[in-house]
């Protein structure tokens, strides 16, 4: 009698582990599915849509640990959604190439003018220093501190643009620039300390 009763419950266990066993492979199948997509952005998302990344890395943990648990309900039913993730994912890498080459051609053009203007800028600091050296006497409105420090400024300048034009010569156009506007501010600065009058 009681083996009789055991007999179904041995049956829905059978039952239960085969369907199991028959969704594993599916499971597995659409785990790797996403995770060969991700693969094939992954290192334009760290750099263009790394919190986007970090979101979706969390949702493939998520699945992989209800994998790991034989849970392949839950993984069928979630790899749609995490799929869809992945794909804006890639969306947002896409945009974010499409803002960073805007902003390196828009650097470009910047550039070509701070190219042209701070060299100039540095040549006038230069001979106005190399002029005032040579004199006994600094003109009204220029006090031995400010000199000195002027002369110590262009040293700093000529230093910061030799960095600019590396970050160009390396291609970043967009970093270079930035640098370049804050070396033509240090210029603007000290022109200012030694009287000099743009011609």
């Amino acid at each position: 009698m009681k083996f009789r009763i055991l007999l179904p419950a041995f049956a829905a266990v059978a039952m239960l582990a085969s369907g199991c066993a028959q969704q594993k492979g599916p499971a597995n199948k659409a785990l790797e599915s996403v995770e060969d997509s991700l693969k094939n952005i992954r290192d334009d998302a760290q750099k263009y849509a790394p919190e986007g990344l970090k979101a979706v890395d969390a949702q493939v943990a998520n699945l992989k640990e209800s994998f790991d648990k034989k849970q392949y309900d839950n993984v069928l039913a979630g790899t749609p959604s995490l799929q869809k993730a992945v794909e804006s994912l890639s969306a947002a890498v896409n945009s974010g190439k499409a803002q960073a080459r805007s902003a390196a051609a828009a650097a470009k053009t910047e550039w070509e003018g701070l190219n042209a203007e701070v060299p100039k800028m540095v040549d006038a600091i230069q001979a106005r220093v190399d002029e005032l050296t040579k004199k006994k006497h600094l003109p009204f409105g220029v006090s031995k501190d400010e000199f000195e420090g002027a002369k110590a400024g262009l040293e700093s300048i000529k230093t910061a643009w030799a960095d600019a034009k590396s970050e160009f010569d390396k291609g970043d156009a967009v970093e270079a620039t930035s640098k370049a506007k804050t070396v033509k501010g240090m210029a603007i600065e000290v022109k200012e300390k030694l009287k000099i009058k743009d011609a």
